[in-house]
């Protein structure tokens, strides 16, 4: 798999990478909008935090996690900015259980695809260490689905997902979705999949 690039170089002034819109992705705002988005809140992999901080606008104790201590900034000064309680940390997705909390629903926005597959277990048995059980994950990843050749982000299978969640969870929904995206600083969206996983 070719390794991502060093997640902070991406977050420094006059970069903009593709999955950073300034806004939450369309999947996640119809989840707040429906109330799916309360209680205490993880949001895995914040990058700049709009999603934590989406969950804090609509009531829930929002927590967003990132390894990037630059987006980790960047996600204070907006909460700052914009008067919502939401906390951020800099942390390693693969060792969640670090943070020393729990959560009732976990975000996944564009995480779970970056991780090769040894990773990628560690992912699921970090996240398991900090969801309570009957807790929710709400996982938006690249879909297999997407032409063309670009070789990452990761294309994801239906049946990937399912394996991963296969210990201790049950996947009761992968439904065909949209990333946005910002492209040459122009939007587009790619194929994705919006799986909702529950914690046994």
């Amino acid at each position: 798999m070719t390794q991502p690039p060093e997640w902070d170089s991406v977050y420094q002034p006059g970069q903009s990478p593709p999955w950073d819109i300034g806004r939450p992705q369309p999947a996640f705002t119809s989840l707040a909008d429906k109330g799916l988005l309360g209680g205490r809140v993880l949001d895995a992999g914040c990058g700049t935090g709009e999603h934590a901080l989406l969950a804090a606008a609509h009531g829930a104790d929002a927590v967003g996690v990132d390894v990037s201590p630059s987006a980790i900034g960047q996600a204070r000064q907006k909460a700052a900015g914009r008067g919502r309680p939401a906390r951020f940390e800099v942390a390693d997705a693969l060792n969640l259980g670090q943070l020393g909390m729990t959560f009732d629903t976990v975000i996944d926005s564009g995480l779970f695809h970056v991780f090769d597959d040894e990773a990628r277990l560690r992912y699921v048995s970090s996240l398991a260490s900090v969801l309570e059980s009957g807790g929710t994950c709400y996982l938006l990843c690249f879909s297999d689905r997407q032409p063309g050749g670009m070789a990452h982000p990761r294309r994801v299978g239906q049946d990937e997902i399912v394996e991963a969640f296969s210990d201790g969870w049950t996947v009761t929904d992968i439904t065909a979705d949209t990333f946005t995206i910002n492209r040459n600083a122009v939007p587009t969206t790619a194929q994705a999949w919006l799986a909702t996983i529950h914690r046994l």
